[in-house]
């Protein structure tokens, strides 16, 4: 259950974080401390991932996305009931962190370009949509899977080339979805925005796994001996 609870709080945090740097301070602004724009969403999203790799990564391995944790259990690196846990509990920190967002926006202001963070594709862009959240996620996936790797990965610097690459990862994919390549930080915040958020939820869903599926197939034959 620890492991389990570590997974609820990591996402609780990357959720709150990440997308509470696009509520509160996406949109660039003349007003001193406001306004962090692109560079700074996709950092703050990059940093929480760093942030928690460090802190539950001895506990659960900090995957808080379901498509990494996809991805690792079709390496062969976890069981089938570990992976259903994890992920109804990243759902719940998903939940939670996109809850206390809701409660802050509604207690008072916020200066960001929406109001939960919720991905969505401008109408006619589905594909490219599509296309953007299972390429950026495969990427992503591959290096989680690498880093990590027992006997050949990054040791102890992983948490550091994976909070990395999300950064690379938000930069391109921002314009395009917001970028999600994580489906409870989709799931999240379209609880709460609802409408087209929801109506859109399902690429960000789909979209992610097919990206994770790919990348634990070419891992696997990357770090194949055979």
């Amino acid at each position: 259950m620890k492991k389990y609870i570590a997974e609820m709080l990591g996402t609780m945090v990357l959720v709150l974080m990440g997308c509470g740097s696009a509520v509160f301070a996406g949109s660039v602004s003349g007003t001193v401390g406001a306004g962090v724009g692109t560079i700074g969403v996709a950092l703050a999203f990059g940093l929480s991932v760093v942030a928690m790799a460090y802190t539950i990564g001895r506990i659960s391995g900090c995957h808080i996305n379901p498509a990494i944790t996809l991805g690792v259990f079709l390496s062969g690196r976890m069981n089938k009931k570990d992976a259903g846990m994890y992920m109804l509990f990243q759902i719940i920190g998903a939940v939670i962190g996109s809850l206390i967002l809701y409660l802050l926006v509604f207690s008072g202001t916020h200066g960001g370009p929406t109001e939960t963070g919720a991905n969505s594709f401008a109408d006619g862009m589905m594909l490219q949509a599509f296309i953007a959240e299972a390429v950026f996620t495969f990427i992503f996936v591959l290096v989680v899977l690498g880093s990590t790797d027992e006997k050949e990965g990054a040791g102890n610097f992983a948490g550091l080339a994976i909070g990395l690459t999300l950064v690379l990862v938000h930069i391109v994919c921002i314009p395009i979805t917001g970028t999600s390549v994580n489906p409870v930080r989709s799931i999240g915040p379209a609880l709460f925005e609802g409408g087209k958020a929801l109506s859109q939820l399902w690429l960000f869903i789909i979209a992610p796994f097919v990206g994770a599926a790919l990348s634990a197939a070419v891992w696997k034959f990357l770090s194949s001996r055979d």
